[in-house]
C-alpha cells in the first residue's frame, strides 16, 4: 500500500490443538506408510481437534494471543478467513468477537481457501485505509479434519486444523510492519480442481446428494500442484516487483504450508535459498487458511523471523484462488 493510511501488523499469534496424529497413526488404518507421507508431502505430524471442538474455538485461541501480543484489549473490525465455518449461517466471526469480549464491532467471514490470510489481509488493510477502522483483529482458521474423507489417503496425510491471527492498526506505509503491495487473483472455470460438492445451494436444490464422498473436500492432486507453482511464482514475482524488490532482497520467504514439492518448486523457480525459506509443515500439516499467519508466528517465536526482515508472502487454494504479497517485520512479540 503506497501512501495515505497503511495497515501495520502490530499483534501476532498462532495456535493448534494439543491432539497430535503421527504418520506412524495414519498407517494403522490407510494403505500408507510413515516414508510414503514424508517423501510425498514433507509431513511427519499434524494436529487436529478433539470431538465437539470448531473453528470458533480454534479462531479464539489465536486471536486472544494475537490481542496479547499488540497489547490491546479491544478492536475496531474483526475478520475471520476460514473455509470451515462452525456452520453454514451464520458467519462464524461474530461468535469469536463475542467470545473474545469485543462486543459489537463489525464481524465478519472472508472464504478464499487456503488463500484466506491473504485475501483476508487485503480486506482488513481496506478496512483501514478507508478509515472504517483504526484497528482490526484478523484470523485465519481452519478445522479441516471435519470435512476430510478419513479413508482417503490422499487428502487425510495432508490436512490438519490450526490457527493463525494478526492485529493490524492505522499507520504510515514507510513503517516496519506496514502491508506492502498485495497481487491477488481466481479462476472460477478450474474450481473443480479443489471442492467440497454437497451442503451448498447447487447441490440442495437438486435433491439428495446419490454419493457419500460429495460432502467431503476433493482435490485433483496432479492439476492443483501445476497450478499451485505457476501461481504463486507469478504473484510472487509480481508483488515483489511492486514493492521495488528484488528477489535477492527477500529475507524470508513465508509461502502457504500446502506440501513440501510446491514449496520446493516455488522456491527453486523464484531463486530463493533454502535457508531463506520458513517452513513447519512437517509438525503442523496444511492447516488451510491458518498456514501463513501460524508460520510467522511460529517463526517469530523461535528465531528464524527477526525484525527488519523483508518478507515476501505468497498462497494458493481453491477457487481457485492465489495471492501474494510483502512487509517488513517488526518488533513484535508472540504470545
Amino acid at each position: 500500500m503506497s501512501g495515505g493510511r497503511a495497515a501495520v501488523i502490530t499483534g501476532i499469534g498462532g495456535y493448534v490443538p494439543p491432539d497430535l496424529v503421527t504418520n506412524d497413526d495414519l498407517a494403522q488404518r490407510l494403505d500408507t506408510s510413515d516414508a510414503w507421507i514424508r517423501s510425498r508431502t514433507g509431513i511427519a505430524e499434524r494436529h487436529v481437534i478433539a470431538p465437539g471442538t470448531a473453528t470458533s474455538d480454534l479462531a479464539v485461541e489465536a486471536g486472544l494471543r494475537a490481542l496479547k501480543s499488540a497489547g490491546d484489549e479491544h478492536v475496531d473490525a474483526v475478520v475471520l478467513a476460514t473455509t470451515t465455518p462452525d456452520q453454514p449461517c451464520p458467519a462464524t466471526a461474530p461468535q469469536v468477537a463475542a467470545r473474545l469480549g469485543l462486543g459489537q464491532v463489525p464481524a465478519f467471514d472472508v472464504a478464499a481457501v487456503c488463500s484466506g490470510f491473504l485475501f483476508g489481509l487485503a480486506t482488513a488493510s481496506g478496512l483501514i485505509a478507508a478509515g472504517v477502522a483504526g484497528t482490526v483483529l484478523l484470523v485465519a482458521a481452519d478445522a479441516f479434519t471435519t470435512i476430510i474423507n478419513p479413508e482417503d489417503r490422499t487428502t487425510a496425510v495432508i490436512f490438519a486444523d490450526g490457527a493463525g491471527a494478526v492485529v493490524l492498526r492505522a499507520g504510515a506505509a514507510d513503517e516496519p510492519g506496514a502491508v506492502g503491495p498485495l497481487v491477488l487473483g481466481s479462476d472460477g472455470e478450474l474450481s473443480h480442481l479443489i471442492e467440497v460438492p454437497a451442503g451448498g445451494s447447487r447441490q440442495r436444490s437438486s435433491g439428495p446428494t446419490t454419493d457419500p464422498d460429495d460432502q467431503y473436500f476433493r482435490m485433483l492432486g496432479r492439476d492443483t500442484y501445476r497450478h499451485a507453482v505457476e501461481r504463486m511464482t507469478g504473484a510472487s514475482q509480481q508483488a515483489a516487483e511492486l514493492a521495488g524488490w528484488r528477489i535477492d532482497d527477500v529475507d524470508r520467504f513465508a509461502a502457504h504450508q500446502a506440501n513440501a514439492r510446491i514449496l520446493d518448486s516455488v522456491a527453486e523457480r523464484l531463486g530463493v535459498p533454502a535457508e531463506r525459506q520458513l517452513t513447519n509443515i512437517a509438525r503442523v500439516g496444511n492447516t488451510g487458511a491458518a498456514s501463513i499467519p501460524l508460520l510467522l508466528a511460529q517463526a517469530a517465536a523461535d528465531g528464524r523471523l527477526g525484525a527488519g526482515h523483508r518478507v515476501l508472502l505468497t498462497a494458493f487454494g481453491g477457487g481457485l484462488s492465489w495471492g501474494a504479497g510483502t512487509l517488513v517485520w517488526p518488533e513484535v512479540q508472540p504470545v
